[in-house]
């Protein structure tokens, strides 16, 4: 099993630390009622992004309207790409992110009665155009079935962090390009499904979104890791996005109400420190915002008496909890 090639920065290391302690904080606060609110209303934002960076001019409403079987005016090619991302991400729970099958099957349905082989791997050359030309050659159509089963060997059986090899399949499932069209949405999804294995955020926080409001930085680190041979630049990029959506969502669910007496900005830099690392002393919440070691330990008293935080545990091995 040759591995594909790929560098893991002391960036990307630090990155993964951080998703990590974001990830068990979710773990501590989880919401099973929210989660499912959240991946509903998420599924029309998944698809309507998914498909919009394809060139589907549909808009989230309308493909709302079609999720609940409403009428619309548009181009049928477009509805029928909506209909089948539905059937798609519908099954989502159902598809095995370490299995080629499941991936042929996902892509027969993302493409029916929109290209002649869907569910099936090309049969001639392909090419990615951008403004200035060709970008990208992919590798010739009788090689991607052996590059195909290489990929998902490695991606099931190597012992990299799944955060890692989720961007690394990614990178080289776009490279190898192995259908005639649908590459782009059936990427997306499939590091979605990757990453669903390492928490269940992922499906309601999914890659599609990450990448529709990052197009332009997306394919510019595509394109700096096929300059370099090596996907460790798109590693870099998909983390920093993953970490920055994972932030934001965790500071959502920071309280907004702050105490009269403390600043609000000291507050509420406090406060997103620890919804993000429940673990931090006083003293590295000093150096991280600023503040003096008294000026953190009087805001910290001031969180406790308004019920905003509450200390679990020992000083040296217990945790805060940012109450909702």
């Amino acid at each position: 099993m040759e591995a594909p090639p790929f560098i893991v920065s002391a960036n990307a290391i630090n990155m993964i630390a951080d998703i990590s302690a974001l990830l068990e904080r979710m773990n501590a606060s989880a919401d099973n009622e929210q989660e499912l609110r959240l991946r509903k209303a998420n599924r029309i934002k998944t698809i309507h992004s998914s498909l919009a960076i394809e060139g589907n001019s549909l808009s989230e409403a309308q493909v709302s309207d079609i999720i609940n079987g409403k009428h619309i005016v548009a181009p049928i090619s477009q509805i029928q790409e909506v209909r089948n991302a539905i059937r798609v991400y519908n099954i989502y729970s159902e598809l095995n992110p370490f299995s080629e099958r499941d991936l042929l099957r996902a892509h027969a349905i993302m493409m029916e009665a929109l290209i002649d082989d869907a569910g099936h791997y090309r049969r001639g050359g392909v090419g990615v155009y951008g403004e200035s030309g060709l970008v990208h050659l992919a590798p010739p159509a009788h090689l991607v079935p052996t590059l195909m089963r290489n990929l998902f060997e490695w991606l099931e059986h190597s012992t990299d962090h799944l955060l890692i090899r989720s961007c690394v399949f990614h990178y080289e499932f776009e490279f190898i390009h192995p259908f005639a069209d649908g590459n782009g949405r059936i990427g997306r999804l499939w590091q979605s499904l990757i990453l669903g294995r390492l928490h269940p955020v992922f499906e309601h926080l999914p890659v599609e979104n990450i990448v529709y409001s990052n197009q332009q930085d997306y394919y510019n680190a595509i394109a700096q890791a096929s300059h370099q041979a090596q996907s460790g630049p798109f590693i870099d990029f998909m983390l920093r996005e993953l970490l920055n959506t994972l932030q934001a969502a965790v500071a959502e669910k920071v309280p907004k109400k702050v105490p009269k007496k403390v600043p609000k900005k000291s507050e509420m830099a406090v406060l997103q420190l620890l919804a993000e690392d429940p673990r931090l002393t006083r003293g590295e919440i000093a150096r991280r915002v600023g503040l003096s070691d008294s000026g953190v330990k009087r805001i910290l008293a001031n969180l406790k008496a308004s019920g905003l935080i509450q200390r679990e545990g020992s000083t040296k091995s217990g945790q805060w909890i940012v109450n909702k």
